[in-house]
């Protein structure tokens, strides 16, 4: 072993039993997303490992590759000393390089292996290694043997003491393997393998940063590691040791000019250290952030993150004993951080993929990459969670209540109608991203779509059913062609000039609405200037806040065909922005028994308080409680939905002004005149989604609509998982004498959201004043009524203003006897999910098309027929 001086540990110092587990997941930003349990794929970084990544490739941008590389030398050098720490080992011993696969290739290649070498290798070897393995024994004859594994799944010494007693040239095993959470005893294997003079390849990829690693007390010759595990470094970085008197016995088979020196015409000397299996180019960026990860993980101290994960993994499996269907797969000896399991009469794919749905990272190990273990097992494949710094029982425990629910779900589950795969913009399937495979039913089919159960975030309230609805429905829904599909032709008397106070359209508002009629237009070839009275980001209109909700349930077949439209949208901007903006969590809205006014929908079931209780544990409905069941209900990302709008408008080119307040409009020759306070605007077309504003800019529309105040909370909870998807959806409760308390489960790091879908009038030229205690006291009643568990403090409070219709209709098309103004407006609380489709339909009116799928909420199904003459004030 080394005579190298390794570099001491740091001086012990009195550690807190535990990780402040809250701090650091607030220093890892992917964990406001999701419950992340892949680190044995890719752990998640921390902020200031990203930091030290994206500061250092700053600098290069300033300073240029080589001259960045020397400013920064000696944060370099510090991280070959962590890493030498992290292991008990000497700076020099330690090599940089880009993966553990290529650490193994250099050192086995160093190795110069030849024609009759042995090989003995434990079942725990990667597929990488046993690859390379298997070449070598066509290639060059050596002979690989596999070491069996005893009862309890570790590598059998007793075989492995037999087989040292002839010449061996290497021993390898993996310290945790790919495929389970089995810990092979390596200080016991190295032990053997140094008495026979034999060197010991550990494979510590799923080891290192999550159990102790001491080359000293291992008897290790080589170690190789990633860094994008249990370490939580970047992709792209890795480790080699090679103990020194090993080294002193090898060459690099390939030297590069980064580890040797080119001293004459035909020969070269390499360097003395490890870094003679380096090579010249490498990211800088990503080693300073390797090193960043190293120092944090020299900080917390190994034995305290071994002692947090394990303990994790076994309350994992613990909880997994308990889930019917579920059956644990890993060996008796697993005591690490990663945890496998199966589900009956279920491929682990499709497992992984449903819990991914609903907010949780896993992955599944194929036997391809493990067939001397799963292979070995007759395990095709298994589901893998494995557990890092960030996670906490909470965590733990909603995956075990997720698949609880899941089960409970496929015990009495329906036949559910089937997806509907739609052409879009890009030529591929709804849903199928470029460069995915694409589904085997890919292509246009003429059929109403369901939407699709899969993607991430948050949503709006239900309506109450006050007034009847037209019962007859408006027949298959108007499926929005993909934007870049449609024609464009020029808008009809479009102004001349291009100047920046004319355009094709102008758009009024920057809400939902308006901002995806900006985009439609935009991308249909249109000039579009974009107004907005406020500022970008403001809270005094409907759309902001973090989610909404969308669900099929309604209380007329009416809606069925905008409903259908609404989903389809949705599917196209995901596919234009790249972002998956709507997640299906299920919903429930619940009434009294016999109360008037339920809803329906396509897919949709009536269910008592009990079956209620079995789908969703988190709502509490008394006896006397039925509800409609919507499976096909979900949340929307309200505030990435608002984002990537901008920036699709932006990229088609919308000229977009906040803090621009419309004071008037009049018809002006063939096109619209638009009075600003900042100056005279002139186009074709004038759109108008003023959201409360619209009886200021709209005078006929003063009367029928009404503004009111919404106050919605986000609570925290001690028991978390109760109030996430699956064990919560969306929900609404029409409480008797109290009125329709909505919700939206915690979503995306944020808590639960409630709020009464009616509020007193206000005032849209007068600010939003603060949630009152009054409005507070109110909603926590309720949710302790209907949600126990929403029982931590209210994380944030909002307010915001519906705009009210008659029946809760909405107001969308042309103006009567303005033809060159559209209008979408008055959406009574429920609009959001109709966004993009509504969004595009004013794009079709605008064009000259008809859209006789919206009749039903015309301006004049609402009463307004007579020209309503130009606005002011807005």
């Amino acid at each position: 072993m080394s005579t190298d001086t390794a570099v001491p540990g740091p001086p012990p110092t009195p550690r807190s039993p535990t990780l402040d587990v809250a701090a650091l997941r607030a220093a890892t930003p992917g964990m406001r997303h999701a419950r992340h349990m892949n680190a044995a794929g890719a752990a998640l970084p921390s902020a200031a490992t990203l930091a030290a990544v994206t500061g250092h490739l700053h600098l290069e941008s300033l300073l240029g590759g080589y001259e960045a590389a020397e400013a920064l030398a000696d944060s370099t050098e510090r991280v070959y000393q962590s890493a030498a720490r992290l292991i008990g080992a000497a700076p020099q011993d330690i090599a940089l390089v880009d993966s553990a696969s290529t650490a193994w290739q250099r050192a086995l290649g160093a190795l110069r292996l030849k024609a009759g070498d042995r090989v003995l290798a434990s079942s725990s070897t990667y597929v990488s290694s046993a690859l390379h393995l298997l070449e070598m024994r066509d290639s060059h004859g050596i002979v690989l043997e596999v070491l069996p594994a005893d009862a309890s799944g570790q590598v059998d010494l007793g075989a492995l003491e037999t087989a040292l007693r002839e010449p061996a040239a290497l021993v390898t095993i993996a310290h945790v393997p790919t495929s389970s959470g089995l810990v092979e005893p390596v200080a016991a294997v190295g032990t053997l393998a140094a008495r026979a003079g034999v060197p010991l390849l550990l494979d510590a990829t799923q080891s290192l940063g999550q159990l102790p690693v001491d080359v000293q007390e291992m008897h290790c010759g080589i170690v190789v590691a990633t860094g994008r595990k249990f370490l939580r470094g970047p992709r792209g970085t890795g480790l080699l040791y090679v103990d020194p008197e090993l080294r002193a016995r090898t060459r690099p088979a390939a030297p590069d000019v980064r580890g040797a020196e080119w001293s004459s015409a035909y020969q070269y000397e390499v360097v003395l250290g490890a870094r003679r299996y380096e090579t010249w180019e490498s990211s800088h960026a990503l080693r300073l952030g390797l090193g960043a990860a190293l120092d944090e993980a020299l900080d917390l101290g190994v034995a305290l993150i071994r002692d947090h994960v394990t303990e994790l993994a076994e309350r994992l499996r613990a909880g997994l004993s308990g889930v019917p269907g579920i059956r644990r797969t890993d060996p008796p000896a697993a005591a690490s951080g990663i945890v496998t399991f199966l589900r009956e009469d279920e491929d682990p794919r499709q497992t992984v993929r449903d819990l991914r749905a609903t907010g949780f990272r896993l992955t599944t190990v194929p036997a391809s990459h493990g067939q001397w273990d799963l292979g070995r097992r007759g395990l095709e494949r298994v589901a893998r969670a494995s557990l890092h710094v960030y996670n906490s029982a909470d965590d733990v425990d909603a995956l075990v209540a997720a698949l609880t629910a899941r089960e409970r779900r496929r015990r009495g589950a329906r036949v559910a109608p089937s997806e509907t795969v739609l052409p879009t913009a890009s030529g591929l399937p709804s849903g199928v991203t470029p460069g995915s495979p694409t589904p085997t039913s890919a292509g246009p089919k003429p059929v109403s779509p369901t939407p699709r159960s899969a993607g991430p975030e948050p949503g709006s309230p239900a309506p109450t059913s006050s007034g009847p609805e037209p019962g007859s429905a408006t027949g298959a829904a108007t499926v929005p062609e993909p934007v870049s599909a449609r024609p464009q032709p020029a808008l009809s008397s479009r102004p001349t000039g291009s100047a920046g106070d004319r355009a094709d359209v102008i758009v009024v508002g920057a809400g939902i609405h308006g901002s995806s009629a900006a985009w439609q237009l935009a991308a249909r070839g249109a000039s579009v200037i974009h107004l907005d009275r406020f500022p970008a980001g403001h809270t005094e209109g409907s759309s902001h806040g973090r989610t909404r909700m969308i669900r099929r349930a309604y209380p007329a077949e009416i809606w069925d065909g905008l409903v259908d439209t609404a989903y389809n949208a949705w599917q196209e901007l995901e596919l234009a922005s790249g972002q998956r903006l709507v997640t299906t969590t299920g919903g429930l809205y619940a009434r009294a028994a016999g109360a008037p006014g339920t809803l329906r929908g396509p897919g949709c079931e009536n269910v008592d308080h009990a079956r209620a209780a079995e789908l969703f544990p988190g709502l509490r409905l008394c006896e006397g409680f039925s509800a409609v069941h919507d499976p096909a209900a979900g949340v929307i990302d309200a505030q990435a939905a608002l984002t990537a709008l901008a920036a699709l408008g932006r990229a088609h080119g919308v000229d977009r002004r906040d803090g621009c307040t419309v004071l008037r409009w009049r018809r002006d020759g063939e096109g619209v005149r638009v009075d600003t306070d900042q100056g005279v605007l002139h186009a074709g077309r004038l759109v108008v989604c003023a959201g409360p504003w619209t009886g200021e800019l709209l005078p006929a529309f003063a009367r029928p609509l009404s503004v009111v105040r919404i106050v919605n909370l986000h609570l925290g909870s001690s028991r978390r998982h109760l109030l996430e998807p699956p064990l919560l959806g969306a929900f609404s409760v029409d409480v008797p004498d109290v009125g329709l308390l909505y919700g939206i489960p915690a979503f995306g790091g944020a808590g639960v959201k409630i709020g009464l879908d009616h509020g007193p009038p206000e005032d849209p030229s007068a600010p939003a004043g603060p949630v009152t205690e009054a409005e507070r006291d109110r909603l926590l009643g309720l949710a302790s009524r209907f949600l126990p568990a929403a029982d931590g403090p209210v994380e944030e409070t909002i307010t915001c203003r519906y705009t009210m219709a008659p029946k809760n209709r909405f107001a969308v098309g042309r103006l009567p006897g303005e033809d060159r103004v559209l209008m979408a407006a008055a959406c009574s609380g429920h609009g959001f999910k109709f966004g993009p489709a509504l969004g595009a339909a004013l794009a079709d009116l605008a064009e000259g098309k008809e859209r006789p799928d919206l009749d039903f909420l015309s301006p004049a199904a609402m009463g307004i027929t007579d020209r309503p003459g130009p606005g002011a004030g807005a």
